[in-house]
């Protein structure tokens, strides 16, 4: 057998590309794991664990007002100090990379700090040097996509938004996905002006339609500026300011300009041009059942593969992938069934299918829907609106879809996850005794199917 360096060298250090590396080596294998950024990649420090950071930072805002009607008296105004929260969220962020390298240590795995290539089916360089390894793991996640437009250059993308120097005053985001929806309520909630730029009629594509329409009337609601079936020409420097065209003729000026259309594969110059591996036409890498490429000792997951780019879902990939390499047998990785959050204002949070996906896929179903306001608002009168819909296999009774909007439906949804994983019917959601006053218990106490 061929001798090599590491049995398993892994590019991408990240949430999928660390899990794998630890894990590996902690069953006693040589492993190698390179990361030219941050450790514990986009999640840690330019996504999920930030962005929740900023997320509790923006609800503060409404929490003031709120307070003033449960009898607190706050005196001054609050005022918002954005370079002391950059700062803060860098001292945990710091703290988390240092978390992650201390798990690969103590692992045994040996750790880079460069960007790596791959240049043969098992020899990979770094820093100028050259290893051998029976497998190689691409885990380099995304990165942000901006469009070719003139201007572009004067856009910022979430990569940058968490290190501003100076906080807007205003800011245009461009998009319609998650991450734009989030960071429109974020800016909104800590005091700037915010208008989001979205070119279609309605934001969210693949969220149910009922949640799309709600939380554009809750954005709308709290002052945020929803321009629809827009799209940006044009970006200029204007003195301090930037100037954005819209291709409706329209211009505006911002303090910044924020593009959040989306990521593309973080796969530039990460393999040689003699090494043909598979990608599709969005630039994610082509893998089978057991997360291989089109050569054999080269293996992918996460972003970079294109299914689901979210944290939780890599790590199990990677589990996954250690079970195929233990066994030798393919892995059938279920993507069904996977829950996700919206940190907007208020969230969002889904699983399952949608009601357009039931009847795309034939079911006979029925929807059991609420929407009401939030015990804590009967003080504050604040119109902010809970939705909460659960979608019902007729014929099974099984429950096959759970879609919320309200404070922390991401933590309800978690839960009500379980149950659709696990097959539960409506009889079994009736049958379950609620938690009293709470936002969770209607999701056991919808009685009639909507007509």
């Amino acid at each position: 057998m061929p001798s090599y360096d590491f049995d398993l060298f892994v590019i991408g250090g990240g949430s999928g590309g660390v899990r794998a590396a630890r894990m590996w080596a902690s069953e006693g294998h040589k492993v190698a794991i390179a990361e030219d950024q941050s450790w514990g990649g986009t999640c840690v420090n330019l996504g999920c664990v930030p962005k929740k950071l900023f997320v509790f930072a923006s609800r503060f805002s409404h929490d003031f007002e709120d307070a003033v009607h449960y009898g607190w008296e706050l005196g001054s105004s609050p005022k918002f100090n954005w370079k002391r929260l950059r700062e803060n969220k860098n001292t945990e962020i710091a703290r988390l990379n240092s978390i992650y390298t201390r798990l690969l240590e103590n692992a045994g795995a040996q750790m880079f700090n460069g960007r790596a290539k791959i240049v043969g089916a098992n020899h990979v360089e770094v820093n100028g040097q050259k290893y051998t390894a029976e497998r190689i793991l691409i885990a380099t996640g995304g990165t942000p996509f901006i469009p070719e437009i003139p201007g572009a250059e004067l856009a910022i993308s979430s990569d940058e938004a968490f290190h501003l120097n100076e906080f807007p005053k205003s800011i245009a985001i461009v998009g319609g996905g998650f991450i734009a929806l989030e960071f429109a309520c974020i800016y909104n909630g800590l005091g700037a002006s915010v208008d989001l730029i979205y070119r279609r009629d309605l934001f969210l594509r693949g969220f149910d339609q009922d949640l799309r329409e709600r939380i554009a009337n809750e954005m709308r609601k709290q002052g945020i500026r929803l321009r629809f079936n827009e799209d940006v020409a044009k970006i200029s420097q204007q003195e301090e300011l930037k100037q954005v065209e819209l291709k409706s003729g329209d211009k505006l000026v911002f303090d910044q300009l924020f593009y959040a259309t989306g990521r593309i594969p973080r796969t530039e110059s990460l393999w040689s041009d003699a090494l043909s591996i598979d990608t599709q036409s969005n630039g994610s890498i082509v893998v089978n059942d057991s997360f291989q490429t089109s050569i054999s000792s080269i293996y992918a997951l996460g972003d970079v593969v294109g299914k689901k780019a979210l944290t939780p879902v890599a790590t199990a990939e990677a589990m996954a992938l250690l079970e195929h390499f233990r066994t030798g047998q393919s892995q059938e990785f279920d993507y069904h069934n996977i829950p996700s959050a919206v940190f907007t204002s208020p969230n969002l949070a889904t699983v399952g299918v949608t009601e357009s996906e039931a009847e795309d896929q034939g079911f006979v179903y029925e929807v059991y829907e609420t929407d009401f306001r939030h015990l804590k608002h009967s003080l504050t009168g604040r119109d902010e609106r809970v939705y909460m819909k659960l979608i019902v296999d007729q014929p099974s009774d099984r429950v096959i879809g759970a879609h919320m909007m309200g404070p922390e439906a991401g933590e309800v949804i978690q839960s009500v996850a379980i149950a659709i994983k696990a097959g539960a019917t409506k009889s079994d959601f009736d049958r379950t005794i609620g938690i009293h006053p709470t936002m969770a218990e209607e999701f056991v106490t919808l009685r009639k199917a909507r007509d």
